[in-house]
């Protein structure tokens, strides 16, 4: 699934494409991209909409229209965009949406699995639709080490479990967490309320340095990722623990391990992240 950096990329890709430009044609051909709401409603909704800005919040992608109207849009795990001049894109079958704009680019969606959403919201339910769904941003002032320790310290979950839950902070996934939490040396099954102070500013540190280099790096290209213009992230090739099991260590040599926490599998170094 497309984390902070993947979605940050599209993001930028997308934003001098869609900024300033009225969508002249709207083809929403899944139902289930816009479930409840008819696709035809939504399609016809946007028609005629000037986009102005291009944001992301978390793993969300924000598409703010003339009259402050937001098309929240969530690539879950196989969503992804393609721009092109217009009539140019190939044929694809799992395309499931089309805009059309007046710049002459075309702007189309696939989802290989169908799991993404397009939600048209008004100006007055984006913040509170947000603000149910997500915690604070990773590099947002608030976010300090005492901050996390206490947003957490009556979870007893792993601590793996309690950064995947998007209501404390929001956009990280299954490898940037991994990549986190072997950065900061914390084992992935330590509850999340032993951690202290110190441990959450390590913590902090470890999670904006791994976004970061995922942001330098245009994401991760795994699977089906790839950013709108059709370049491929090459954060894969800086992974540190996702991925990696029976390889060395690059901090201490010793062979990573693979566990499940949360459901998820799970990477880590037996010596630099010792169990609880």
């Amino acid at each position: 699934m497309p984390e902070l950096p993947e979605v940050e990329t599209v993001r930028r890709v997308l934003e001098p494409a869609l900024v300033g430009a009225r969508i002249l044609h709207a083809e929403i051909v899944d139902p289930r991209l816009t479930r409840p709401f008819d696709p035809g409603i939504v399609a016809a909704e946007l028609v005629g909409e000037r986009v102005t800005a291009v944001g992301r919040r978390g793993k969300y992608l924000l598409v703010v229209l003339g009259p402050g109207r937001v098309l929240l849009v969530h690539l879950r795990m196989t969503g992804s965009f393609r721009v092109a001049p217009r009539a140019s894109l190939p044929a694809d079958a799992h395309r499931r949406a089309l805009l059309r704009l007046d710049n002459g680019l075309d702007v189309a969606y696939r989802d290989l699995r169908r799991f993404g959403t397009w939600e048209l919201l008004e100006p007055v339910d984006v913040e509170p639709h947000l603000a149910d769904r997500l915690g604070p941003e990773p590099f947002a002032r608030v976010v300090t080490g005492r901050w996390l320790s206490d947003r957490v310290a009556r979870r007893r979950a792993p601590l793996k479990a309690v950064l995947l839950d998007q209501r404390v902070v929001a956009g990280l996934g299954n490898i940037y967490v991994d990549e986190a939490l072997w950065r900061a040396r914390l084992h992935p099954a330590r509850p999340a309320a032993s951690l202290d102070a110190a441990d959450g500013a390590r913590l902090v540190r470890a999670m904006r340095a791994a976004l970061r280099v995922g942001i330098d790096r245009q994401g991760a290209t795994l699977r089906d990722y790839a950013a709108p213009d059709g370049r491929e992230g090459t954060m894969q090739d800086e992974f540190h623990a996702y991925g990696r099991s029976g390889e060395p260590c690059s901090r201490c040599r010793a062979p990573l391990e693979r566990t499940v926490v949360a459901g998820r599998g799970t990477t880590f170094c037996p010596r630099c992240q010792p169990a609880p």
